[in-house]
């Protein structure tokens, strides 16, 4: 049986305990066995290497060098990480070594919670197989991102809430390697009632078991 741990914590603004309760029934949905924690010192111990998965939600906050450094390590040699928004792209805003791992970092949402639409760039994915563009109601993630990522997904800004981005297109789905371990990053999900978009939900779904070894 494949074994995932969810971390969840700091900012409570993206309801990091709700969340971690949907990941958790949607992984044992598919077969894993999940263990929750609420504080990074979960990242320190060195039982994550015999891990499938690791999924973090922890917007902002902040994470011990030992803390990172296992983990990292753990990703390195074959450990799937998976995360979404704030709760993985806005993580440990002074840990660049976290930044590697995850392949972005969030850095603005102009306008806040506005529509806006998500473009599918890698229909043939098994991650998004049968999803087409569709219209999305959040946070529009502006983030800076690594080059190496393999886009799934994008959004493109329009300008109205700050002009000089007008026409950026920036990615919204991605997965990507750090070291043997698989990387799933999706930039939708700012509360728990996001899960209940079929688009968000599956691609998450699918992006976590691709990333879990």
């Amino acid at each position: 049986m494949r074994e995932a741990l969810i971390v969840w914590g700091g900012w409570s603004g993206h309801e990091p305990q709700e969340c971690a309760k949907i990941i958790e029934e949607m992984l044992q949905e598919d077969g894993f066995k999940v263990y929750v924690e609420n504080s990074t010192e979960a990242f320190a111990d060195p039982s994550i290497h015999d891990l499938s998965l690791i999924v973090p939600i922890v917007t902002m906050s902040k994470i011990e060098k030992e803390e990172v450094t296992n983990l990292a390590a753990a990703i390195e040699s074959g450990v799937g990480i998976a995360g979404y928004h704030g709760g993985a792209g806005d993580s440990f805003r002074d840990s660049v070594d976290y930044q590697f791992i995850i392949g972005g970092q969030w850095v603005a949402h102009p306008g806040n919670i506005i529509n806006y639409s998500v473009n599918v760039t890698r229909p043939d994915d098994a991650v998004m197989e049968g999803i087409e563009d569709f219209p999305y109601t959040s946070e529009q993630y502006y983030m800076h991102v690594d080059p190496s990522n393999e886009v799934l997904a994008t959004t493109t800004f329009t300008g109205d809430h700050a002009y000089w981005i007008n026409g950026v297109v920036m990615p919204v789905v991605w997965k990507r390697h750090y070291g043997k371990g698989r990387v799933f990053y999706s930039s939708l999900g700012h509360q728990a009632k996001e899960f209940d978009v079929p688009q968000m939900k599956t691609i998450f779904r699918r992006g976590a078991s691709w990333a879990a070894r």
